[in-house]
């Protein structure tokens, strides 16, 4: 078997067989099968698609490309979640340690930024000394002594999709479904968690920019939830605007302290006890999602989530003063607020030109390995629907680079789109699969 035939096949709209797929995952994760190569094949999924069975086959071959836990052994039921990316998407930052703080422990491993879109680890480490590369046993550990842990893939678990997903923030394939559904649902597998919340986003600043493609994705991967025997619900939500008003690492990370605190953004956290209401009653802990919502927001209210949040950060070595006071985090060394320049009600804040701007700023990665600024970002004020008067505080840029701050005012301001008559505010969510 040769890895340019396989690559050959797929670009020819043919079907791969089990066997090759088990060939390239694992010649992949050994090194024999270089990047270039791994490249070519992710561009022709891209381009031709796979069959719901190839794309079983590749979530298990890459699940099994190393360690699968059971953590049944460790806890009484773990939960995951798992967004497939947006502009702003803080969410686990908050729903995982409220979730936790309500008895239902949390195992997630999470990932980095790709494309446009922000990563939980990215953001995690704009606390110094966070550690987002616990090993299986840290891992265990830690769930059974905290009831939460927020890590990257360790060597062990999944180490196939750990390679697979840098190489797609780098090479244009991070759109595609059956790759954005096997990278997920793999790691899912591999964590051992016994029920799963999926969180996919659609619009402009999501891979997913129509619902037609989202549901397709969603159902996918509910059903390879399903066919493994996890618990699993996918819910379609709204990122055509950023979530909450942060872009952006540190930005974020700050925000969602806030939110943890009982205040941030009204969308933001209205999101976060919904998906955290759902999660308690896929662990058997609520009886319906009013009833998991109103348990999360007690949660949260009380201080215990942040309280939990906190045991997070210190079980993996972050400096939880950081926590406690988040003005410790650097900032930028520009800060420029912009005035609206007109009049009107706002029918569009695209959200992937908020999160491309970020980016471009530095808090992305433009290659494999790029270093990350965590204090750069974008911080909008409004929401789509929302009357603006000319004058009034638009968004806010956080840049360390004079060049790069020009660029970043006139993009977002391109990013605003103003209407005459009134507009409706964009909906949170479009359904749930289950």
């Amino acid at each position: 078997m040769r890895m340019v035939d396989i690559i050959i096949k797929k670009r020819d709209n043919q079907e791969l067989s089990d066997k090759e797929i088990e060939y390239f995952i694992q010649g992949y994760c050994d090194g024999e099968i270089p990047d270039y190569q791994a490249s070519a094949l992710a561009m022709a999924i891209l381009l031709n698609g796979m069959s719901p069975r190839e794309t079983m086959a590749l979530t298990l071959a890459m699940a099994h490309s190393g360690e699968v836990l059971d953590l049944s052994n460790v806890v009484h039921f773990a939960v995951d979640k798992h967004s497939t990316g947006g502009v702003g998407d803080k969410t686990s930052l908050v729903v995982a340690p409220t979730v936790s703080a309500c008895g239902l422990p949390v195992g997630k491993m999470s990932g980095r930024g790709l494309g446009f879109s922000g990563g939980t680890l990215d953001k995690l480490e704009s606390i110094p000394g966070f550690r987002s590369d616990l090993s299986t046993e840290e891992f265990i550990n830690q769930l059974k002594s905290i009831g939460i842990v927020l890590t990257g893939q360790s060597a062990d678990l999944a180490p196939a999709d750990g390679k697979l997903y840098e190489l797609r923030d780098v090479t244009g394939t991070v759109e595609s479904i059956p790759l954005i559904a096997s990278s997920i649902m793999s790691k899912k597998i591999a964590a051992g968690a016994q029920a799963i919340l999926l969180d996919v986003k659609v619009g402009l600043g999501a891979f997913m920019t129509d619902l037609e493609h989202a549901r397709r994705l969603a159902e996918l991967m509910v059903e390879i939830g399903h066919l493994v025997g996890l618990k699993t619900v996918a819910v379609l939500s709204d990122m055509n605007q950023p979530l909450g008003k942060a872009v952006g690492n540190s930005l974020e990370l700050i925000e969602a302290l806030d939110t943890l605190r009982g205040h941030g953004p009204q969308d933001f956290r209205e999101h976060c006890m919904d998906a955290a209401g759902t999660m308690l009653v896929l662990g058997g802990l609520a009886v319906d999602d009013a009833h998991g919502k109103k348990m999360a927001v007690q949660a949260l209210e009380s201080g215990m989530a942040l309280s939990r949040f906190r045991d997070l950060v210190q079980a993996q070595g972050g400096d939880v003063r950081y926590v406690d006071e988040p003005e410790r985090f650097p900032k930028a060394k520009w800060i420029s607020e912009v005035k609206s320049p007109k009049h009107g009600y706002l029918s569009e804040i695209n959200a992937r030109d908020a999160g491309e701007t970020t980016v471009q700023l530095g808090g992305g990665r433009a290659q494999k390995g790029d270093p990350i600024d965590h204090a750069v970002g974008v911080v909008v004020e409004h929401k789509v629907g929302d009357a603006v008067k000319e004058g009034d505080h638009l968004f806010t840029i956080h840049a360390n680079d004079e060049e790069k701050l020009k660029m970043a005012v006139k993009c977002m301001l391109e990013a605003h789109h103003w209407s005459d008559e009134p507009v409706k505010p964009l909906p949170l969510y479009y359904g749930t699969i289950s």
